[in-house]
């Protein structure tokens, strides 16, 4: 079968190519899927460079979500089925034509959900409602996160609204202020603007702000903690700006505050499954309702593997890059 496989880290167009591997076969607790789409995340593209937490075995294949169909299933397995259309994160070896993973991990998909939602639908959307869970905010309170024109700020501001949360959602230009009103996701502030401090406090009025998400560290995570009320919870959740968190000593003991660290894919594979499917319920019933939006930007060939985690494609990029093998 064919595979986007590499044998060294480096910068994904430049490690990345098409090769061939056996065909996987299904462990007593796995099954092995037909691939049908698989997504280009920005941790995949990390762990192919070698910056992430998942180091794999050289040589390695990329990818670690995608929808599918059943072909195989391992001797333990009972509540899935060969032929059943499905969809999985958190595992490994996706971008290819067969993938295998364990069967905790995957999760029957309805027909009513097109190809292009569900094969995104599991990991950032999940995180997102994992993190929503993690701050324990309530239905009227205020979340503030940067970088909410990323997969994870565009859902967890649906899926927050759809429970009632309130969210600011930071962004960084007028053309990412679009995107999230063009999927009708509300209290968006440009940090461009010289008084966009004010314009968050404007929002807020009398309430205040009961749990933050940092995406971007450096000087941002202080301006999110200055905007944070008092006995807060400010998140660190990704690195963008590559620079360490700049926290005010001040503002942490004044306020109370406090501060964790929230890694989606280790908190998916830690979950017990009653309670992951819970949250894949939800999921699937915001999707189906229309209340979780998913855009991509564009569908590639698996032979087009260089060109789909290329710069050019993904530095411009308004939703997710798929790959189909």
């Amino acid at each position: 079968m064919r595979v986007a496989t590499y044998d060294h880290f480096g910068k994904p167009s430049d490690v990345l190519s098409v090769g061939e591997r056996p065909m996987p076969q299904p462990a007593a607790n796995e099954v092995r899927i037909k691939t049908i789409l698989s997504p280009i995340h920005n941790h995949d593209m990390l762990t192919v460079s070698g910056q992430y937490g998942y180091k794999p075995e050289m040589p390695a294949v990329g990818g670690s979500e995608a929808l599918g169909i059943i072909d195989a299933v391992g001797d333990d397995v009972t509540d899935l089925s060969v032929g059943q259309r499905v969809a999985c994160a958190s595992v490994h070896e996706t971008w290819a034509e067969y993938f295998v993973a364990p069967a905790t991990m995957v999760f029957g998909i309805p027909d009513s959900i097109e190809d292009e939602l569900a094969a995104q639908l599991i990991a950032m959307p999940l995180s997102a409602l994992m993190l929503l869970e993690f701050l324990e905010v309530e239905s009227g309170q205020w979340i503030i996160h940067n970088a909410a024109n990323g997969a994870v700020g565009k859902t967890l501001a649906m899926l927050a609204a759809a429970r009632g949360v309130n969210t600011i959602n930071l962004v960084r230009s007028k053309d990412s202020l679009e995107e999230l009103t063009a999927l009708d996701i509300k209290n968006n502030v440009v940090t461009a603007d010289d008084d966009w401090q004010d314009q968050v406090r404007a929002i807020i009025g009398e309430d205040k702000v009961t749990a933050a998400v940092d995406s971007v560290g450096g000087e941002s995570s202080n301006e999110l903690l200055s905007l944070l009320g008092s006995n807060g919870t400010l998140v660190s959740f990704g690195i963008m700006s590559g620079k360490p968190m700049q926290l005010d000593a001040g503002s942490l003991i004044f306020k109370q505050a406090i501060v964790k660290g929230f890694w989606g894919s280790k908190t998916s594979q830690e979950m017990d499954l009653d309670n992951k499917q819970r949250l894949i319920d939800e999921l699937l019933e915001r999707a189906t309702n229309g209340n979780l939006k998913l855009p991509i930007e564009a569908v590639y060939g698996l032979d087009e593997i260089t060109k789909a985690v290329s710069g050019d494609v993904q530095s411009g990029k308004k939703g997710k890059v798929l790959l189909k093998p």
